[in-house]
């Protein structure tokens, strides 16, 4: 193997145990910083943002920065928005060399995700088309926040254990801010005649995550893709 291979993937290790660190910290801004670059579009979005992770040390604030920046334009993410009738559909945009993942997420009328975790990732989401409702609830278990509840075998957690400790409208343009530090959350489209769509920046990228069912069973679910690159993409490569 190529020395300059082995230092990359050196670099990206290190660079992953950074954002995983900064995830007990970072809380948001709330709206973007007064030095920050300008983001005029989709495309100047992405190219800052690979600018951004070139670094093992990711200023994640600048990342919030960029996310908060850039303002909804149809004409450019509309051929990304692919939508299915039965649920929420989760389209690459971008794959960061690894380093995160952007992706537009679509949300038919009244479709929902999960209540879920973020695998120790930073996951941000911006608004693009219509509202979402975020639902955050309490992470069980987590040392952070364990309150000594008793704890059930086999990953199964009682009523008392996933609390819900808050619910926020996203409307356009509007970015949310979670990590497993913060909370789960279940993000929702509450309209029954409108659609939305949403873009997520996920860094480090993860390719699974916990999800806790309506019975309170917590299971692993494999992250997959609706569509790449504004092509659908067959079953065994999602």
């Amino acid at each position: 193997m190529a020395l300059s291979k082995i230092d990359s993937e050196i670099e990206q290790v290190d660079q992953e145990k950074y954002l995983r660190q900064a995830t007990s910290y970072y809380q948001a801004l709330e709206k973007p910083l007064k030095y920050g670059p300008e983001v005029n579009s989709l495309s100047d979005l992405v190219a800052a943002l690979h600018r951004e992770f070139e670094s093992n040390y990711v200023n994640i604030e600048m990342v919030n920065h960029l996310m908060l920046s850039y303002k909804s334009n149809p004409r450019e993410w509309r051929k990304y928005a692919k939508f299915d009738r039965y649920t929420y559909t989760r389209n690459l945009v971008d794959a960061g060399n690894g380093k995160f993942n952007l992706l537009i997420l679509c949300w038919g009328e009244g479709h929902g995700s999960s209540v879920h975790d973020h695998a120790d990732s930073h996951c941000f989401m911006k608004m693009l088309k219509g509202d979402l409702r975020e639902k955050r609830y309490e992470y069980p278990n987590r040392s952070a926040r364990d309150n000594g509840r008793s704890h059930h075998p086999d990953g199964e957690i009682d009523s008392r254990e996933l609390v819900e400790i808050g619910e926020t409208p996203i409307a356009v343009n509007d970015v949310a801010y979670i990590n497993d530090n913060l909370g789960l959350h279940r993000v929702e489209n509450p309209s029954h005649s409108d659609t939305s769509v949403s873009l997520h920046l996920y860094c480090p990228p993860f390719d699974a995550c916990s999800v806790f069912q309506d019975n309170l069973k917590k299971t692993t679910a494999k992250v997959t893709f609706w569509s790449k690159y504004g092509v659908r993409t067959k079953q065994n490569e999602q």
